[in-house]
């Protein structure tokens, strides 16, 4: 058996009855509700501003677009759900209402938070904490019936990057992944994302062996989200802030495409939409003649 074939993975989602091929990788754009996210927040707080951005994001070519009203920085405290839902629920309304053909996922840790998305139109939930800060979580994605983004973190935002540590990195997010997914299929959860999650309880070390060996989650036969936008893989390597950090996201995702990644999520969506194209023009070469 060929080696590119040994795995079979899934390659399409079902978004509220919308079937996405991932056959070909998509981005995910980042619009964050919030006054405190590490790079762009207070800039889309109204639902005026949100829509404008989601407009543009669309336009740009993103397949889906991830609302968060939580910042999940490094040393973020967790929001209260009832606050985190007066965020969301009137821009996720009226970005539903503005654009009914758009995909959309709701970035939470909270099971109530996820009913009321889903109830507003969200087809996707992406919980940064797989279940652990809201035991209800499972059950609740296997009532909903959606795509569900697994991501793997150590600690809380709070605490996240205070000295994290592994004694074999590749090896611990797998165990973590095989349970949890293990877990899910239990409840009848179908469509899986996993994300390794970049900048949450790594180091710059961890961040780039993860993307260095990111073919590792092959294993497990589910698309993979990425989350390498302007983080801090980029800005502590050139020393810059994460508004001047695009041009090094581009060649993170260059590399994650090359790895497998399956989905992008950013805050620059045309950037990542071309990175994809010339990406796939590239693998689609076929090795010269020995």
């Amino acid at each position: 058996m060929a080696k590119d074939t040994f795995f079979c993975p899934k390659k399409t989602l079902n978004c509220g009855g919308k079937l996405v091929e991932l056959a070909s990788p998509h981005v995910m754009g980042i619009l964050n509700l919030t006054p405190d996210s590490f790079y762009d927040g207070g800039k889309y707080l109204s639902s005026d501003q949100a829509c404008l951005q989601a407009g543009k994001m669309l336009e740009e070519g993103a397949s889906f677009l991830d609302l968060g009203a939580a910042s999940s920085r490094p040393g973020a405290d967790l929001l209260p759900q009832a606050d985190e839902r007066a965020r969301l629920e009137p821009v996720l309304k009226a970005i539903a209402k503005t654009f009914p053909d758009a995909l959309l996922s709701v970035d939470t840790y909270y099971s109530e938070t996820a009913i009321m998305a889903v109830g507003e139109g969200a087809h996707m939930v992406n919980d940064i904490s797989a279940g652990s800060i809201d035991p209800a979580m499972f059950q609740t994605i296997a009532r909903l019936k959606v795509p569900y983004v697994l991501m793997h973190m150590q600690g809380s935002p709070a605490t996240m990057q205070k000295d994290p540590v592994y004694k074999d990195l590749v090896k611990e997010v797998s165990g973590f992944f095989s349970q949890k997914i293990a877990q899910l299929n239990e409840l009848g959860v179908a469509d899986i994302i996993i994300d390794p999650g970049f900048g949450f309880g790594k180091t710059l070390e961890h961040n780039y062996r993860l993307l260095k060996d990111l073919d590792f989650l092959a294993m497990f036969e589910r698309p993979v989200l990425v989350g390498l936008s302007r983080k801090s893989l980029v800005n502590q390597v050139l020393d810059i802030p994460a508004g001047e950090a695009l041009n090094g996201s581009t060649v993170l995702h260059t590399l994650a495409l090359l790895k497998g990644a399956d989905i992008l999520r950013v805050h620059d969506v045309r950037a990542a939409v071309e990175t994809i194209a010339i990406t796939n023009a590239f693998k689609t070469v076929k090795p010269s003649p020995e």
